[in-house]
């Protein structure tokens, strides 16, 4: 299999720093669609823990959690690609999302692997993309089908949308 081919379920070299090389992305089911975020965005990959409702909060903040003594919130994008909130089942995830000082937990129904994909293999979003999710995502890479790739910067910066933490009691 060629480096370049996105089907190749392997996490990447960490030490190739070659300008067009290969990324590695973890793959997540999300409301019945594959997405996947890069490996360097990934802080750790946990069962769900117990979440805490956050009164007057937006449709995708789903709550907080404690996450190693610090209070994370946990994205759900099931409302902005106009999924029903429905039970998650025993498959889901937290993935942890860093973009340098800032965490966020990220939902997901399952995390079914790897996958490695080039900067060349990176399509347009099509036009069909939810307006909620538009700004979420970067393109769209070919695993044995389309898998829509986030932004993880841009899924961290909706933190950037809540109240501060004196003002919303945690």
């Amino acid at each position: 299999m060629e480096a370049s081919d996105p089907s190749v379920l392997l996490a990447g070299d960490p030490d190739d720093d070659v300008v067009g090389a290969p990324a590695g992305a973890v793959i997540l089911r999300i409301a019945g669609s594959r997405y996947a975020v890069e490996m360097a965005a990934v802080a750790e990959v946990v069962p769900v823990p117990t979440v805490t409702r956050v009164p007057g909060a937006p449709g995708w903040l789903r709550g907080v959690v404690n996450w190693r003594g610090r209070v994370l919130a946990v994205v759900d994008l099931r409302p902005l690609v106009g999924a029903a909130i429905d039970p998650l089942p025993t498959s889901a995830r937290l993935v942890v999302l860093s973009d340098g000082e800032v965490e966020v937990g990220l939902l997901a129904d399952g995390v079914p692997g790897l996958l490695e994909w080039a900067p060349g293999d990176l399509q347009p979003m099509p036009a069909t993309a939810s307006s909620g999710m538009a700004a979420l995502l970067r393109g769209v890479v070919d695993f044995e089908g389309p898998v829509a790739l986030l932004d993880a910067a841009a899924v961290v910066a909706l933190r950037s949308q809540l109240r501060s933490p004196r003002s919303a009691g945690f």
